[in-house]
């Protein structure tokens, strides 16, 4: 039965996992993003996103909150100074799991857990794209058909005028 089971224990005592979280959340804060399996992942992502919103306000208090937590100085240092200088605007959601699938030995599923806007390939995705406004068929074919066929015959009438010259000196010799 799930009486009371408010989170996964992920298979360990306590102190463990407490401490386990803490040492993902501080690879996490300083290195941006971190490989894990899925379980451990979501258990991360209720861990280290209160912190991060603890973070907004950079108070005494909030520090040593977030030390208790971390027991690192770098990264608080980190939290405090680059995350919060990205993320300080956004109201939730700092961090993104992307599924890699499963591992060999054990077949856990795997996943990356990021900082979201540390990610400069998803920015660049999610820029909109320029929109284009739809025109009729027949109007954008005339115009686009016949600037593009004198071109064509352009080009093939240089490829052409080289290989004439090419072979007049040659006719001339004989």
């Amino acid at each position: 039965m799930r009486h009371g089971k408010k989170f996964n224990h992920l298979g360990r005592k306590a102190a463990h996992r407490k401490s386990m979280l803490s040492n993902m959340a501080t690879s996490l804060i300083l290195h941006k993003r971190i490989s894990t399996t899925l379980a451990k992942a979501k258990e991360l992502k209720k861990y280290v996103e209160p912190l991060i919103t603890r973070a907004k306000e950079d108070t005494t208090h909030n520090r040593r909150v977030a030390f208790s937590y971390l027991k690192n100085k770098e990264a608080i240092v980190a939290l405090f100074g680059e995350v919060i200088a990205k993320v300080g605007t956004r109201p939730g959601g700092y961090t993104r799991i992307i599924k890699t699938g499963f591992r060999l030995g054990d077949n856990a599923e795997m996943c990356i857990i990021e900082l979201v806007d540390f990610n400069e390939l998803m920015l660049k995705e999610a820029k909109p794209a320029k929109k284009t406004t739809r025109r009729s068929r027949r109007s954008s074919g005339n115009s686009e058909a016949a600037p593009a066929a004198p071109a064509v015959e352009a080009k093939a009438e240089e490829t052409q005028a080289p290989e004439a010259s090419t072979d007049s000196p040659e006719t001339e010799e004989k």
